[in-house]
Order: structure tokens, then C-alpha cells, then sequence
């Protein structure tokens, strides 16, 4: 049977999206409901693999890691062949993995402390991969918008 998410839900989700470390008292406070209500659902919430996991949000800067960038990487595995994506996904200061369309196989998201730790990345980890034919990298220099958050819908009851 398919969970469908209700609109207790999806205000449990944004309220705990905006803050992880929101309580169940307060979040049964903003919702009008009884804190082990809110526990009940956030828990199958939880069981049901809506909410995969707790993170802290930490500025790369205080850990040196200024450098952002994306990377193209044209690859020779066949189609529906995850080799790649799963050694670049084991590579540390590789952030996000996407397999995409087009000319290039995938884009991945690193960061690193500056221009030097990037080739360093690039000729150390993405060259022992074998099946990376080709790679076209774009530095950021300025990021305007970066978060995690999805777009919540709620209905308008």
C-alpha cells in the first residue's frame, strides 16, 4: 500500500526542515496536537524513508574549504553502468553525484581548499578511475543560493 503524505505531514516536515532540533512539545505546540502525536508521525515518517537523516549545516569556509566547483565527466561505461558514479560517489571531497543527460555522463559537485587541492583531486582520485574518458570543470566564483531544501506543498484547507 502507497503512504500518501497528508497536511499534518507536510507541516511536520517543513517545521523540522527549517529546524532538526525542533522538539516534539514544540512542533505539537504549532501544530495543536498532543506531543506523542507528533512522535508517532514523525517516527513513520521516518520508518517510511521520507526523512533519511538528521544534518548540521557548516560553513565550508571554517574548514578551509573555499574552493567550489562543478565537474563534467564523460565516461565509457555502458548505459544503466553505475561503476563511475559509485567511485567518484567514495571519493571524499565529492559532495553530490548526478548521472545526467547529454554529451556528459555525469556532474559532480566537489570542494576543496583552493586550485592546487582541485588538481590535486583531479590527477590523485578522478585519474585512477578508469572508465573516465574526459572531464570539463567550472569553478565557482561566487554562490548566490545554496540549500537543501525542498519546496514543501500544502494544501490551501
Amino acid at each position: 500500500m502507497e503512504f500518501v503524505l497528508d497536511n499534518t505531514d507536510m507541516h511536520i516536515l517543513q517545521l523540522m526542515q527549517e529546524n532538526a532540533r525542533i522538539s516534539n512539545v514544540d512542533m505539537a505546540k504549532k501544530l495543536d496536537m498532543a506531543p506523542s502525536a507528533v512522535l508517532e508521525r514523525v517516527k513513520k515518517l521516518e520508518q517510511r524513508k521520507v526523512i533519511r537523516h538528521y544534518t548540521t549545516s557548516i560553513d565550508p569556509a571554517a574548514l578551509e574549504q573555499k574552493l567550489l566547483a562543478f565537474i563534467y565527466i564523460k565516461t565509457n561505461d555502458g548505459m544503466g553502468c553505475s561503476t563511475t558514479g559509485a567511485a567518484l560517489a567514495r571519493i571524499p571531497e565529492v559532495q553530490e553525484v548526478h548521472n545526467i543527460a547529454g554529451d556528459d555522463c555525469f556532474l559532480v559537485k566537489v570542494r576543496v581548499a583552493d586550485a592546487a587541492c582541485l588538481i590535486a583531486l583531479m590527477r590523485n582520485e578522478f585519474a585512477r578511475i578508469p572508465t573516465i574518458q574526459s572531464t570539463k570543470t567550472t569553478i565557482v566564483l561566487e554562490t548566490v543560493k545554496e540549500e537543501q531544501k525542498l519546496l514543501i506543498p500544502m494544501s490551501k484547507k
